[in-house]
């Protein structure tokens, strides 16, 4: 079990986790085998906009116009649709002195969302061109998922399987009222192993609760302890304030 780093308040949570993914990125641009870039992916939903916001105001122009952001994961929708996590970056990230970065999207509008995976998986890679993830910012639902690596999906497995290349998976929309309720392409979990520092931000009582359940869950289906079993470099930053 990681340790959980508590934070009193909600500001000096959004303040640390902004820290620690300062810390990686700048570490990125010191690395000769980054080639002078370094490199971003965050998630989406409500909880990192504070993080986003601070880091935004962190870094430098300069330093901004040589990062790559990216996201952990993507609604197969465009960036016109508020559901988009490409328009939720931008819009929170991406300002001021971050205005600056490269964006690299998930999303491409193709016949099957596997079709559109791959496509971004190639993408992914070919302008990576080899880098690693510097800086990780993930969030967990309440059912235990990272990125979109959902509970019963049938993508699951192969998101979490430790020994596949770094990639991105189509994830189909849950039935029977499963989530999730679209369409989405994500990560796997070699994109995380390779990471310079994932920063999971958690807050509420709730969402401990579940992380600490989930850790000692099945690496296989369970994604918080495959994190744990694939050692991924993971800083647990945790508020009880919402």
């Amino acid at each position: 079990m990681p340790e959980i780093q508590i934070l009193p308040t909600t500001d000096d949570w959004a303040s640390a986790c902004a820290v620690r993914l300062w810390d990686a990125l700048s570490e990125g641009l010191r690395d000769p085998a980054q080639n002078g870039w370094t490199v971003f992916a965050g998630a989406g939903g409500s909880t990192p906009e504070p993080i986003y916001r601070r880091l935004a105001a962190m870094r430098s122009v300069e330093d901004w116009q040589h990062t790559f952001v990216t996201l952990v994961d993507e609604r197969y929708v465009p960036e016109t649709s508020q559901d988009s996590n490409a328009a939720l970056i931008k819009r929170t990230l991406m300002t001021g002195n971050a205005a600056q970065a490269e964006f690299l999207p998930l999303y491409r509008s193709e016949i099957t969302i596997d079709r559109a995976a791959a496509l971004a998986a190639h993408n992914l890679s070919a302008e990576l061109d080899g880098r690693r993830l510097d800086a990780v910012l993930l969030g967990m639902g309440e059912d235990g998922h990272i990125c979109s690596m959902f509970p019963q999906s049938p993508t699951l497995k192969t998101l979490l399987t430790p020994t596949l290349a770094p990639t991105v998976l189509g994830v189909p929309h849950g039935r029977d009222g499963m989530a999730p309720s679209l369409e989405r392409l994500s990560i796997n979990l070699p994109y995380l192993m390779q990471a310079r520092r994932v920063v999971l931000a958690l807050t509420g009582k709730q969402k401990r609760a579940v992380f600490e359940r989930e850790a000692a869950g099945d690496p296989a289906t369970q994604p918080i302890a495959a994190l744990i079993a694939a050692n991924v470099p993971l800083d647990v930053l945790w508020t009880e304030k919402v």
